[in-house]
């Protein structure tokens, strides 16, 4: 019997709470890297999956933030690894615009970019209503990082009510140790945890929580949709969802080590042709957790070494064929890379203790025993866009903008522009809302390579995420987080501007100094 996502949201309510207290007991180190415990399953095929190796690391603690980073960048395909801590909503994530970038509101947008990785970092990284969009973007790594509640209805929506979503020529992409929940189904405004559509390809899920949804994830949005493939799932965790566990529509899937508790009304649904690999998964307490469902369109599946707990069937028809009581393979799938499988019967344990954000990426090497990963540190520390933003020392020389021209996007009752660049800290420009631009220019061009922003009284702190760019030709010469002096390569120009993309109340800049070295 069909037992409805929202009321048995109380009973897995203990398990949450368990999982979190756990969670905070675990020690994670300040810089987690992305490459911890090395990239598996189908993300290692088609050149492999690197994310942002190799590029600057730079810190966020807001959606802007994320997405000033993204649109800091030389290029697009720049690599670049964002480690996330703190909050992220709808309150802290506004567009950022930039050559790199592509990005929108409400939204975390990886939209037409490559080489990026995300990494929850500290205290942790949560998602709060705020999903995460892939699309035409390659070489993505989404690592220890929490999204909730993403709905599609109601308010407040985004990401069509996924958690992570990638569609439209999608190439390598590992998400690996997330928890990915919602707080009922369809009807209660949410969506899919995790989708894959429209030529996604070469991905794979690890050691990552899925639950309390009507809808795990889906390859394929409809079954014309049939150019997806090459999926890896492996270690996660599967609870309280009604079904999509995953449903596959065409491609190929590998499916092993994960453990499925409370699966409602399917589980693993292959049709439309899909092939799915399924070995040594622990299925628990759920319903036709294999087959084809739904749809007359036959899929596949070899399976291997599952285990089979109070496990329920359905009798077939036209529609519904589950693979169950006793389930067999009707395909052969041959699987490129290589893996260590462990035993069915340890996966609940082993995966208990792997799987989610904040569980210090701990790994299983096929022994059925948590792996401590490898302390080697690749990523370097956090800085920002550009050499420390808060430094605390001025800089020194002659400040640019006194007697220059000034400019910005709004301002409020009683301030002015012209405050920014008069010397005088009792005085201070401020937007009408918590964002805005302020410019300082200039007659002919002048050589810029720092510029000092400095808050007014009472109101330090308040700039959360900014950009500065050269408004003569659009280009983004930094972006980060914090008032302070700002550092970037020295450009020539008649015009700077210092947007503030994310602040806390109203800001107040008392001064905008520029230097030229």
């Amino acid at each position: 019997m069909r037992r409805p996502v929202a009321l048995r949201l109380s009973a897995a309510g203990a398990t949450l709470a368990l999982a979190a207290a756990t969670g905070a007991l675990m020690a994670m180190p300040e810089a987690a890297s992305a490459a911890t415990g090395g990239v598996t399953g189908y993300a290692t095929q088609n050149g492999g999956t690197t994310g942002g190796a190799g590029g600057q690391t730079v810190r966020a603690t807001t959606g802007t933030a994320i997405h000033a980073a993204l649109c800091g960048r030389a290029s697009s395909s720049t690599p670049l690894t964002i480690q996330v801590e703190g909050t992220i909503n709808h309150g802290n994530t506004d567009k950022v615009s930039g050559g790199s970038c592509n990005t929108a509101a409400g939204v975390i947008e990886l939209k037409q970019i490559s080489n990026v990785t995300i990494v929850g970092v500290g205290g942790g990284a949560v998602f709060d209503q705020v999903g995460i969009h892939v699309r035409e973007s390659s070489n993505i790594i989404i690592q220890n990082v929490t999204v909730k509640n993403v709905k599609k209805s109601g308010s407040p929506t985004s990401n069509g009510g996924d958690a992570i979503g990638m569609e439209k020529d999608v190439r390598n992409v590992w998400v690996d140790h997330t928890t990915l929940e919602a707080s009922g189904g369809e009807s209660e405004g949410f969506d899919g945890l995790f989708d894959m559509k429209a030529g996604t390809q070469y991905v794979t899920l690890s050691y990552s929580i899925l639950r309390n949804s009507g809808r795990g994830g889906l390859v394929g949005s409809s079954e014309s949709d049939l150019s997806n493939s090459f999926i890896t799932y492996h270690h996660n965790l599967y609870e309280n969802i009604d079904s999509r566990a995953p449903l596959l529509r065409g491609g190929v899937a590998h499916i092993y080590n994960n453990h499925y508790v409370g699966l409602s009304k399917s589980g693993i649904n292959s049709r439309a042709g899909a092939r799915a690999k399924v070995d040594n998964n622990y299925f628990e307490d759920s319903k036709d957790v294999l087959g084809t469902f739904y749809t007359d369109a036959a899929g596949y599946w070899q399976v291997s070494g599952n285990v089979f707990d109070n496990v329920t069937w359905s009798g077939r028809s036209s529609d519904n064929n589950p693979a169950g009581p006793d389930p067999q393979s009707n395909t052969s799938v041959s699987i490129p890379y290589a893996y260590t499988l462990d035993g069915a019967n340890c996966v609940p344990s082993v995966v208990s203790r792997t799987a989610g954000a904040n569980t210090g990426l701990k790994v299983s090497d096929g022994s059925c025993s948590p792996q401590t990963p490898d302390p080697t540190d690749p990523t370097p520390d956090p800085t920002d866009p550009t050499p420390d933003p808060t430094d605390p020392t001025p800089p020194t020389g002659t400040n640019l903008s006194l007697g220059a021209g000034s400019d910005g996007s709004s301002k409020a009752s009683g301030t002015s522009y012209g405050d920014v660049r008069d010397g005088d800290m009792s005085t201070y420009w401020s937007p009408s809302g918590s964002t805005g631009s302020v410019s300082i220019k200039w007659s002919s061009a002048t050589t810029v390579s720092k510029i000092n922003v400095r808050e007014a009284a009472g109101s330090t702190g308040s700039i959360t995420s900014w950009k500065v760019s050269n408004a003569d030709t659009g280009a983004v010469l930094a972006s980060g987080s914090g008032a302070g002096v700002i550092t970037f390569p020295q450009a020539s120009l008649r015009k700077i501007t210092f947007e503030i993309t994310g602040s806390t109340g109203t800001p107040k800049v008392a001064e905008f100094e520029t230097y030229a070295g």
